[in-house]
């Protein structure tokens, strides 16, 4: 690691992490964005698409630092964890899932640049490739003076 000061994902704060893997995929250009990606919904409770026109990096960059942190996470898992509050009118209001169709395109997306693999028991698992950029991106993050 440049500099000597080790950094890892769990040591930066996850929004500015977060934020700056977003940005680092959207420069690298390897992730392939479905064509829907401006009209489509996240969640079945959610009223309008996205507001941000980069959300699709920042939903994987979100799903690659959930996996570093969490490895053996799947689709199923992901859905809960992007679920919400499904406020039905003058019923009460419960939790509904996440769709599933975005969360699996991100992971396939970060299967194919080499982040992410298929555990045996099921779910997604960092790889050493993929964790050691999300490091060097958190070691960015908390020690921005060093890479400037």
């Amino acid at each position: 690691m440049t500099g000597g000061k080790p950094a890892v994902v769990k040591d930066v704060d996850p929004q500015k992490f977060i934020a700056a893997y977003a940005a680092y995929l959207k420069k690298a250009g390897k992730i392939e964005i479905p064509k829907y990606v401006d009209v489509i919904k996240l969640a079945q409770f959610k009223e309008l698409a996205p507001a941000d026109p980069d959300w699709y990096y920042t939903r994987c960059a979100a799903i690659a630092r959930r996996i570093y942190i969490n490895p053996g996470t799947g689709v199923g898992g992901f859905r809960k964890v992007f679920g919400g509050n499904d406020r039905r009118g003058v019923r009460p209001g419960r939790f509904t899932k996440s769709s599933g169709g975005i969360i699996r395109h991100c992971l396939q997306q970060l299967e194919k640049m080499g982040i992410v693999e298929v555990a045996s028991n099921g779910g997604r698992i960092m790889t050493k490739e993929g964790q050691r950029d999300l490091d060097r991106i958190a070691q960015q993050v908390l020690y921005p003076e060093m890479f400037e």
